[in-house]
């Protein structure tokens, strides 16, 4: 049995035409235009790709610094030692400790947004996997969240970096930004995202990258883009 959208859902998707493709400026006005959360609600991109992600070197993962932020506070902690963790305490970050950290975690403490680590730590806190990792909460070098640069890293944290990483069928989704945003910024976030994404084209896929490219809030309808408006 087909999800009955409700009726502000129904009046938003009027304004679109399904099976028209957007231009970035066009799209972004759009989905703007028709939210109707009544919350400052997020803005997400959403990538169809080209991909077999069974093979390793095709499942994407990353993490990248939106240039207007993702306006959301962001609640660091990491795990760290010594020097290692003076400079995360002094790069902002909301919570910082070694083995006392895991413990607390252990206990059901969760109220975090992202987690960093020093190398030397993994081995402690690798016996969090099963707590943070369905969670997408487990420090990875490939997020640049295992690291011993943590000032970077808590900077970057705090200052509208966002992961991305493949689904099993191919598709990676994004946040970037709110709905109060200004337009400009949010194109801005997103033709930074849509860049980085083109960039990163394995090496072995064959044909058409990019397949689909649709923008969306929370609970508003997607709209479709145009992804050489994304990269012009």
């Amino acid at each position: 049995m087909a999800h009955k959208r409700g009726k502000n859902y129904q009046n938003a998707a009027k304004m679109v035409e399904a099976d028209k493709v957007y231009a970035m400026g066009e799209a972004v006005d759009l989905v703007k235009k028709m939210d109707f959360a009544k919350f400052d609600a997020t803005v997400e991109v959403a990538f169809k790709l080209n991909v077999d992600t069974k093979q390793a070197d095709q499942q994407l993962r990353g993490a990248l610094v939106l240039p207007n932020g993702t306006g959301k506070e962001t609640t660091v902690i990491v795990f760290a030692k010594g020097d290692q963790a003076k400079a995360a305490q002094a790069a902002g970050a909301d919570v910082v400790g070694d083995q006392d950290l895991v413990e607390r975690i252990q206990d059901g403490w969760l109220d975090f947004d992202v987690a960093i680590a020093t190398p030397d730590m993994m081995a402690q806190v690798g016996r969090l996997g099963r707590v943070l990792g369905p969670k997408g909460l487990m420090p990875n070098p490939k997020t640049g969240t295992v690291t011993m640069n943590v000032e970077k890293a808590v900077s970057d944290a705090k200052n509208g970096q966002v992961t991305y990483r493949t689904d099993r069928d191919g598709n990676v989704a994004v946040p970037f930004g709110k709905v109060s945003f200004d337009a400009d910024k949010l194109a801005g976030n997103l033709k930074t995202i849509a860049e980085t994404i083109v960039r990163i084209r394995p090496a072995a896929v064959r044909g058409t990258y990019v397949q689909h490219v649709s923008i969306a809030s929370t609970f508003g309808p997607s709209v479709n883009v145009d992804l050489a408006s994304l990269l012009a």
